[in-house]
């Protein structure tokens, strides 16, 4: 006998099912506004993975997810967020890129549930997130309504722990969760055109009657020059992700390692330095010369370049391995520091002790810049907020007194015991303030040049490098041409004996500078 006939489908048709499935996914928002976008010159959500990841090792999760609501299912492939998983030359990494042609990658429950599931994997596992950021912020009509808002129940949404490096690229219109993720990362790249801003121009016309231009709203001068938001600035998607993956080698992938060494590297050119430090205090440089004649050749990367100019924080390398640059740049305002300055330091101690990274403090500084302005800001705070992370602050804290370091200042770049080790310069002086301005406070204007001079004398004379050695403020005086090589001895020595991992006291650290 026979069997009946069988309308089920083999395994063959289920698989071209799937097959068709998966391609409409792919399609994204459709060919006409994939083509608008390459006529822009701006990469689509999956190009930008593409250049993120070692070629075919992106492995993506939640391809056929849509919108929970019926009539948006066909038209939100992947619900507007890309998630999943690949390599970054060679390491584990996990990423979300937002796809503006689907809804404008508009947050919404089903496409939430997404991140939060690659978040915690990268938790556990030990993976870098990396943020591919454009979205118009929540979608609408899914968040009205108080069943909505009532299911929006994550109370771990926005915390940061900082278990990975996190890091994220503004790469379009930015709101809602795009800035917020962004504003919780270790890295932001923004590329020029871009806009990051809680609400968009439109609803903050409508909520506030200010019509305003997106670039002054949340534009790359905004984030740049005046919020410290934004680390770095390019002008092309390529450039933004390939700053991503450039920071990321710095960094270990997860808090429980070491950062990695890089296999090659080449010593710098040591007679530089000599050529670009002038001995006396009163003639400035560029601290960044200096720097490239310490750290390894063209290793020097720079984080907020156009905030807080007054120091400059890079990641560089020493031999290869990885090192946390906070140096005083007497170019701007004489490398006295202000508000901006302090976030900026503040922010860069939590980076670097959160993944392991030593810090060395190139110190050039005439202490902090007073006046109203800065009182305004909020100084005191912003100084004790600096010295609390220092105070917190485990992995090796090396610190070097090129020339200045005055006043209050001096215990934030590691003196009165905040380091580990203090090298000082044969160049360096050294007290609570300059020995001009301490003769005025201290005598009043001088009536002759005699008298000047005497008073001078008297300030000055316990400023000297080998004072402080005398009393082992500081372990040792050097020649500035031997730092490199006992800055190599000295992490040697201070990396020991956890392996190179800290204890992370500042891993939930506020995101904010302030």
């Amino acid at each position: 006998m026979s069997d009946p006939p069988t309308s089920e489908p083999t395994l063959d048709e289920l698989r071209e099912a799937l097959r068709q499935r998966e391609a409409r996914a792919l399609a994204m928002g459709g060919a006409e506004k994939l083509a608008q976008r390459r006529a822009l010159g701006v990469l689509n959500a999956r190009e930008r993975i593409a250049r993120l990841f070692d070629p075919g090792s992106f492995l993506e999760s939640g391809l056929l997810a849509h919108s929970i609501r019926e009539a948006d299912r066909e038209r939100t492939p992947a619900d507007g967020k890309i998630t999943g998983y690949g390599r970054i030359e060679g390491r584990p990494a996990a990423c979300v890129a937002n796809d503006f042609t689907v809804l404008g990658a508009s947050s919404s429950w089903v496409n939430g549930r997404k991140i939060r599931h690659l978040k915690q994997v990268a938790a556990r596992r030990g993976l870098p997130i990396v943020w591919l950021g454009e979205s118009t912020g929540a979608r609408l009509p899914d968040v009205m309504g108080a069943e909505a808002m009532g299911m929006a129940d994550d109370p771990a949404q926005y915390r940061r722990l900082r278990e990975t490096p996190w890091a994220a690229a503004v790469l379009g219109h930015c709101y809602g969760s795009s800035a917020w993720y962004a504003a919780m990362s270790d890295f932001v790249v923004m590329r020029r055109g871009a806009i990051l801003a809680v609400s968009s121009p439109k609803l903050t016309a409508l909520a506030t009657g200010e019509q305003l231009d997106p670039e002054a709203l949340g534009g790359w001068k905004l984030h740049a020059e005046v919020t410290g938001l934004v680390d770095r600035v390019v002008d092309r998607d390529e450039e933004a992700i390939d700053a991503i993956k450039r920071f990321l080698s710095y960094l270990p992938s997860h808090s429980g390692e070491p950062p990695p060494v890089a296999e090659r590297f080449e010593a710098p050119d040591a007679d530089a330095l000599a050529r670009h430090l002038p001995t006396s205090r009163r003639r400035v440089y560029e601290v960044r010369k200096v720097l490239a004649a310490i750290f390894d050749r063209d290793s020097l990367f720079e984080l907020k370049a156009d905030y807080g100019g007054a120091l400059v924080t890079a990641l560089a390398r020493l031999n290869g391995h990885s090192v946390g640059v906070l140096a005083s740049n007497p170019m701007v305002k004489g490398g006295a520091i202000d508000a901006a300055a302090c976030g900026k330091a503040t922010a860069f101690l939590v980076l670097c002790d959160s993944f392991n990274i030593p810090l060395v403090f190139m110190i050039d500084q005439p202490g902090f810049l007073i006046g109203v302005e800065g009182e305004r800001r909020g100084m005191p705070g912003r100084v004790m907020n600096w010295m609390n992370a220092l105070s917190l602050v485990t992995v090796p804290r090396l610190a070097v007194v090129m020339r200045k370091n005055y006043g209050q200042a001096l215990l934030n770049f590691g003196g009165g015991g905040n380091a580990d080790e203090t090298l000082v310069w044969t160049t360096a002086e050294i007290g609570f303030m300059s020995p001009e301005f301490a003769a005025r406070i201290v005598h009043g204007e001088p009536t002759d040049p005699d008298t000047e001079r005497q008073r001078l004398e008297e300030m000055a004379r316990s400023t000297s490098p080998y004072a402080l050695a005398g009393i082992y403020a500081a372990q040792h005086v050097i020649d500035p041409r031997d730092t490199r090589a006992l800055l190599l001895h000295l992490l040697e020595v201070h990396r020991r004996p956890r392996g190179g991992v800290g204890e992370h006291r500042l891993h939930n650290w506020p995101t904010s500078l302030a």
